[in-house]
């Protein structure tokens, strides 16, 4: 009986949690785009936008029709985006440091050839 009682206090959570869990590491990640002056730090911010949007997708797609993907296929769309751009920000960082030896974003007001 107990037991029953934990698991359905545990296991009954709905699309209300996944919303707030997203919108949490929504302002998590904005906050961290706006307050960094790291390019380190600002990858990882957009990354944890990117996996708030996932977990958006994913609960509405679990929520609304079960025979219908639209919520997972977006989801991978999303995984392989981010992961293109996580490949292309630290190519970019890594040619960048070379050049000042900074990670600080105001190092790179200039942009010259």
């Amino acid at each position: 009986m107990l037991l029953e009682v934990i698991k359905s206090i545990i296991f009954d959570i709905g699309l209300g949690h996944y919303l707030i869990l997203a919108a949490i590491l929504f302002c998590i990640g904005i906050i961290g785009l706006i307050s960094s002056r790291n390019i380190i730090k600002i990858l990882i911010s957009i990354e944890i936008l990117l996996n708030a949007v996932n977990i958006n997708f994913i609960a509405f797609a679990n929520y609304g029709d079960l025979y219908f993907l639209q919520g997972q296929v977006f989801a991978l769309f999303v995984m392989a985006i981010a992961a293109a751009e996580v490949a292309l920000g630290l190519a970019i960082f890594i040619s960048m440091y070379r050049n000042k030896q900074s990670v600080d974003v105001e190092d790179y007001t200039t942009l010259k050839g």
